[in-house]
């Protein structure tokens, strides 16, 4: 089988460029199962009933998040939906789930979302948390979203999880790295699988104000870029009879 997963998308124009181009690289890839990070698929970023409608409506099975899960009030609301995910380690109690099974019958799959501690909000520690988590899960086609700012945590945490799910994908730093590589023959790992939004930006952002609040530390407001955007992400072919990865393929559509 093969998963999709596509990178933080940003904003509407993201989200637009996901709709204009998902079915075609579904069809292109053979995709079995579509998971899109949407933390910053809204507006100004977080994630809305809106923007989260606009992914499924173009192809999404999941929709992961991060940092700023819980930036829009609607978060009470969307969270209800058992296919969007915040990470697993807020504390418990938290509103919402850190995972999704997905079932098709003979095959099962888990889709866990994580968050990074190191310069993030302290969270529980996502070394524990996914220990607890993999307990309780009885599929061997297990992957993981790690949101994390520290590539060294993003490393640790690939290396944590050899043998034990399937592919581990960072995102959070919008840059997608080339060291994508099957850990000990089983895990497929990237340290971040990139951005889906205006190419031409600091992160999908304006350049000017971005830059400005660099060189002069005064606050600017953001805006979302208007250049033309691009699709990053990564298609993992896995053995969906014992959770091998078989592949891990970096994709960039512009």
């Amino acid at each position: 089988m093969k998963l999709l997963f596509i990178g933080d998308v940003v904003g509407n124009a993201g989200c637009q460029f996901v709709q204009n181009n998902l079915h075609r690289l579904k069809k292109e890839y053979e995709i079995d199962i579509t998971v899109i990070n949407g933390e910053n698929s809204a507006q100004g970023n977080g994630i809305t009933k809106y923007s989260s409608q606009q992914l499924f409506n173009a192809g999404a099975d999941v929709i992961t998040t991060g940092n700023h899960c819980f930036k829009r009030r609607e978060a009470l609301a969307i969270y209800e939906n058992e296919s969007i995910i915040r990470p697993a380690n807020y504390p418990e109690g938290c509103i919402g789930r850190g995972v999704c099974r997905l079932d098709y019958g003979r095959v099962q799959v888990a889709i866990i979302n994580l968050s990074g501690t190191t310069y993030l909000d302290p969270l529980d520690n996502p070394f524990t948390c996914i220990e607890n988590i993999l307990e309780d899960i009885d599929t061997p086609n297990i992957f993981v979203d790690f949101h994390a700012e520290a590539t060294a945590e993003k490393k640790a945490m690939g290396h944590f999880l050899t043998g034990k799910v399937t592919a581990v994908m960072g995102t959070h730093t919008h840059v997608q790295t080339s060291d994508e590589i099957i850990l000990g023959g089983h895990t497929g790992y990237i340290t971040d699988a990139g951005m889906t939004g205006p190419e031409l930006s600091i992160l999908g952002i304006e350049i000017e104000p971005a830059l400005n609040r660099f060189r002069f530390r005064f606050p600017s407001r953001f805006a979302e870029a208007q250049s033309e955007c691009f699709l990053n992400g990564v298609v993992v072919t896995f053995n969906e009879k014992n959770g091998k990865c078989t592949k891990i393929e970096r994709i960039i559509i512009r």
